[in-house]
């Protein structure tokens, strides 16, 4: 059996043990981190009240407050997820195991964009996104919904509909609520792409099933501390943050990854502006 803590742990040991939480905002739609690169990851409703993590948050070792990532309660594991965020998602990390400059994998890669790229296809959806009846036409669409809308299957249902599709969205919040590392099991024959804002970014997702990261760096940390400090309720991908789309293919050869099943394209070409919010 494999250890689903595995991909936590290696989150958590790359972070330095000198990096210090300089500010924390928990915001109705979005957790932000800042320890110098700003980190953002999707408020996650959990019980705060029974929490033990108490404010102020600031001075912690960012280590310390990232290792909630790992709490059963959701509250805590937002708080968590935005301080591995804040070390893993900033410009300057993701440079340092691109092959070309972050340009040109910035652009396109919001949910919609990508499913025009998979026509015929089974594609299951972890999450009902906005918009996902447009693309129900061009697809043999499945949505897993914890609160299922109409059409939609309850998450349990993956346990059954993953091993048959041929691409699986997976949302960053699965990082969170730790349901993400069986749900990679279940889509090992897929291509899977990893998506969200919450995405932490790292070159070994490719090395643990996963074939696309479409995630986000904030660039100007100012707007985007702004947008969610103020309830913005959409991605700040037009906010202060860049969308990126990364696979196996634009990494630095030998970035902690072995080689392995290459990705089927899932996207057009990369736009030269900031994504739009999903």
């Amino acid at each position: 059996m494999t250890n689903s803590w595995a991909i936590y742990d290696r989150l958590l040991e790359e972070i330095p043990s000198d990096a210090v939480v300089q500010a924390c905002l928990v915001g109705r739609s979005w957790t932000v981190v800042d320890s110098g690169g700003l980190g953002i990851a999707m408020t996650c409703r959990g019980n705060p009240r029974r929490s033990t993590l108490h404010p102020p948050h600031s001075g912690r070792r960012l280590g310390e407050l990232a290792a909630y990532l790992r709490s059963w309660d959701l509250y805590e594991a937002s708080l968590g997820m935005a301080a591995v965020n804040s070390y893993h998602n900033t410009p300057e990390q993701v440079a340092n195991w691109l092959k070309g400059p972050l340009d040109a994998v910035h652009g396109a890669g919001a949910l919609t964009d990508m499913l025009e790229h998979v026509s015929g296809k089974k594609v299951a959806v972890i999450g009902h996104f906005p918009d996902l009846e447009a693309a129900a036409s061009r697809c043999e669409l499945t949505v897993l919904e914890r609160n299922p809308q109409d059409g939609d299957l309850p998450d349990f249902a993956a346990e059954y509909v993953l091993p048959e599709q041929d691409y699986v969205f997976i949302t960053g919040m699965a990082v969170t609520n730790k349901t993400l590392p069986r749900l990679l099991e279940l889509s090992a024959q897929a291509t899977v792409v990893l998506m969200g804002p919450s995405v932490p970014l790292a070159p070994w997702w490719f090395d643990q099933g996963v074939d696309v990261l479409a995630g986000m760096v904030v660039v100007d940390r100012d707007e985007a501390w702004r947008y969610c400090q103020e309830g913005g309720l959409k991605g700040p991908f037009s906010n202060g943050g860049w969308r990126v789309q990364i696979t196996r293919e634009d990494i630095v050869p030998g970035s902690g990854v072995r080689s392995g099943k290459t990705a089927q394209p899932v996207a057009g070409p990369v736009a030269p502006a900031p994504g739009t919010a999903d």
